[in-house]
Parts: structure tokens; C-alpha cells; sequence
């Protein structure tokens, strides 16, 4: 209606782009794996729309890791752009699936988040 992507769906992407490079390197299971991530804060600022069907890029490091948390810090790309849409960031905090509460960074997700150190 705007003519651009409401914000609520960049929270989505980042979400999404984080998630999905977790488990192509095999960091994550959603479905079966003992460790999951709670997302307990998140931010976005915004430098120009972007609009569907628009194809777009994401680039994610690291900003921050502890013992249980990732500070992932994302930046929203018009496919093809040098400059970033927009660029935020979010915690995940890493829980056991069963406990809810939280557990040591797994071996598999300390190596790709220290890939991803900024």
C-alpha cells in the first residue's frame, strides 16, 4: 500500500537470513536438535525502502559472543546494492529445548559464530 515493505518483515529477514545460514552449515536443527534460540532483543534502522517482489541480499558477522548468547548483527541489501536498505541486529540467547533455559554455545554453532566475527 506504501509502496514498500512494511518493517515488521525486515525483523523476518533477519530472523530468516541468520536461521537458514545456522543450518546450511549444520549449526542448527529446529526440528530435532536439543538447543534452540530465543531471540531477547532486536533493533533496525532504516536507509531506504525496499519493496516486493524486490529480491534481497543479506549480510550477517558477529558482533558478540558469550557463553549462551550471539549478538548477530544483519545488513539488508537491495539485491545487487553497495549500500545497505537497512541494518539492525538481534540476540539470540541459546536454551535447551526441554529446560527453556539457557545452555553453553553447542561446538558445531561456536565454530560458525566465530566465522562470523566482526
Amino acid at each position: 500500500m506504501y509502496g514498500h515493505v512494511n518493517n515488521v518483515v525486515y525483523y523476518g529477514w533477519f530472523d530468516t537470513a541468520v536461521n537458514a545460514l545456522l543450518i546450511e552449515r549444520g549449526a542448527l536443527d529446529i526440528h530435532q536438535g536439543q538447543t534452540i534460540g530465543f531471540v531477547v532483543e532486536t533493533h533496525c534502522n532504516y536507509f531506504a525502502p525496499l519493496a516486493f517482489p524486490q529480491t534481497v541480499e543479506a549480510g550477517i558477522r558477529v558482533a558478540h559472543a558469550g557463553g549462551s548468547s550471539v549478538r548477530y548483527e544483519i545488513g539488508l541489501f537491495a539485491e545487487g546494492a553497495a549500500e545497505a536498505a537497512a541494518q539492525g541486529h538481534f540476540v539470540h540467547v541459546y536454551v535447551d529445548r526441554a529446560t527453556q533455559r539457557p545452555v553453553p554455545l553447542p561446538d558445531a554453532l561456536r565454530q560458525v559464530v566465530e566465522s562470523l566475527r566482526a
